[in-house]
């Protein structure tokens, strides 16, 4: 790999990361810590994040709960899980919370299935972008005579064949996501 084509794999890379953050997101009906990822507290006029302040852990397949490290979050950690979007009433015994994730619908589980697609192709347009990026700056080189033309085309062709490489990746993070929110 030249150092031409390092840095727009990185570039990839990190779509591939962001698109990994946006499928652990998405509720499929079993119980996951990453969908408390974007619910923050306010703590003592800071908005904090719900793992800084409490052991979160999936007690059963569908039960997360969570115990916050000082007694008194128990109702700021509450009242935030109720005014966000993860659609889960929390329940709380005085001592811990507890979010029961419901199996979705048929409808929903589709809805689901078109949310993970969409958040696939964003991905594959924020691959094929830094392609073209590369694929830009390939020519402004051979411009400026800073490369051949054939350094030209090599670099195009290993640049296509990480785009692919990635491709699959997404392509291949989307069915298994997909097939986790089909499975009943």
């Amino acid at each position: 790999m030249s150092e031409y084509t390092k840095i727009y794999e990185e570039k990839m890379t990190g779509a591939v990361h962001h698109l990994g953050k946006e499928l652990s997101a998405i509720r499929a009906g079993r119980a996951n810590p990453a969908i408390l990822d974007r619910v923050t507290v306010d703590y003592y006029g800071t908005p904090t994040p719900i793992n800084q302040m409490a052991a979160v852990a999936v007690a059963e397949a569908r039960i997360l709960t969570i115990t916050p490290w000082d007694p008194s979050l128990i109702h700021p950690i509450e009242h935030a899980l109720l005014v966000s979007d993860i659609g889960i009433n929390p329940t709380n015994d005085g001592r811990v919370i507890r979010l029961v994730f419901p199996s979705p619908t048929e409808e929903r589980r589709r809805q689901l299935t078109k949310d993970v697609q969409k958040l696939g192709e964003e991905a594959k347009i924020a691959v094929r972008n830094v392609r073209r990026e590369a694929m830009d700056k390939f020519k402004a080189l051979k411009k400026i005579s800073e490369i051949t033309e054939d350094d030209q085309k090599n670099l195009e062709d290993e640049i296509q064949k990480i785009t692919d490489r990635f491709t699959k990746q997404i392509d291949k993070d989307c069915e298994a996501k997909n097939q986790e929110i089909m499975e009943i």
